[in-house]
Formats: C-alpha cells, sequence, structure tokens
C-alpha cells in the first residue's frame, strides 16, 4: 500500500513542530543539545519549532497525509553551507540561541559545527531532519518520504545530503544510497554525527 504525501504549509505548523518534538525526544543529538528529560521536554520544542518556521519560509516541509511523519527539506546551491548564510552565519546562529534557549550555549554551537561540515561544492538536496511518531517506526513511512525526494533527485541527476544521528540511521540511509562522507563530527561531550552524501542514480540503475 502507498503512503500518502502532500507538502505542508503554514496551517500545518503546529502539527509538525508537535511531531519533531515527540519523534526527537530520545534522539543522541537533541539529547545532547538538551540534557535531561525534563528540560528537554519543556524546551526542545522551540528549537523544533525554530527549524519548522525556517523550512517552511525557504525549504519544503513534505508530511505524510495522516500526520505520522515529516520530512524538513532545503535546496542548496553550490557555495551554501546550508545551515543559515552562508557569509554571517555565526549572527544567525547567536539569533537562534537567543530565541530558542539563550543560556544555553550547545543550540548556537549544533548549528556552527554542522555548517562548518556542510558540502559546498555542488548544488544539492538537504535533508535537514525526518521524524515519524514514535508509535509508527518501523512501517516504512520514513523510507517513503525520502524515496519520493530522491527519485527526483536521480531523474534530475541532482545530489542529496544529510547528517545521521546515530549509527543505526547510518545503515537506513545507505540502504538508499547515501554513504559517509569525510570524518564523522563528535559534538563536545556528546554523540557523534554522520555527514552522508548521495550522487544521483542512472536511470534503471538497482536500487
Amino acid at each position: 500500500m502507498g503512503v500518502a504525501i502532500r507538502t505542508a504549509g503554514g496551517d500545518d505548523r503546529e502539527l509538525v513542530v508537535r511531531l519533531l518534538d515527540e519523534a526527537f525526544q530520545d534522539d543522541p543529538v537533541s539529547s545532547w543539545v538538551f540534557p535531561g528529560a525534563e528540560y528537554r521536554r519543556v524546551t526542545h520544542h522551540r528549537l523544533m519549532a525554530a527549524f519548522t518556521d525556517a523550512t517552511l519560509a525557504d525549504g519544503r516541509v513534505d508530511l505524510v497525509e495522516d500526520g505520522s511523519a515529516c520530512a524538513l527539506w532545503m535546496s542548496v546551491p553550490a557555495g551554501d553551507p546550508g545551515h543559515g548564510g552562508a557569509d554571517g552565519g555565526d549572527d544567525e546562529f547567536a539569533a537562534l540561541r537567543h530565541a530558542v534557549d539563550p543560556d544555553n550555549e550547545r543550540v548556537e554551537m549544533i548549528g556552527r559545527l554542522t555548517a562548518g561540515m556542510h558540502p559546498q561544492s555542488r548544488a544539492h538536496e538537504y535533508l535537514w531532519m525526518i521524524g515519524v511518531a514514535p508509535g509508527r517506526q518501523g512501517e516504512g513511512l520514513g523510507t517513503a518520504l525520502i524515496g519520493s525526494v530522491l527519485d527526483r533527485c536521480d531523474r534530475e541527476g541532482r545530489a542529496a545530503y544529510l547528517e545521521a544521528s546515530s549509527e543505526r540511521s547510518v545503515r537506513l540511509y545507505r540502504r538508499l544510497g547515501f554513504e559517509l562522507t569525510g570524518e564523522p563530527l563528535r559534538l563536545p561531550g556528546g554523540p557523534l554525527m554522520y555527514p552522508m552524501w548521495r550522487e544521483p542514480r542512472a536511470a534503471g540503475a538497482q536500487a
């Protein structure tokens, strides 16, 4: 059975924020940015809201029709780090920290560090985040969301990029054609993040 996917709009903002907040509560990177379950429970949603607003403004949010999963995509031109402005990005990250959690330097740090390892040599589609409702994981919803964009990338000869937040995620993304690129990023005192790149597949290539 196919998965119905649509492009989210402004009316879907609260649904997307809630979905991402729930999906990433136990994620290693979110746990590093917001250490402590109670602290994360009351604060994490503000970062998810900032990411959602940025993507609704400048990218695209794909949403499973029943609201069980979503993916945040940015079309990144060559020369752009994909996490804010190519120039003066630190100001954007500082503003993000001020808006989300002013006393938490890790909110700013995660943006600067991931921007620093983001490939800039070629235009690509950037999978910023993908979230699946905790009770719906394992149903192939994430694969369907990603696959719809990767099919277009293959038709258009366009690469794709993401940062995986766990070794389990690395294995999942490898099945979709992504490969590790460069060295993993170790967050200070925290987990590894794995940059992954996918070259477009030729028409008719084996999945």
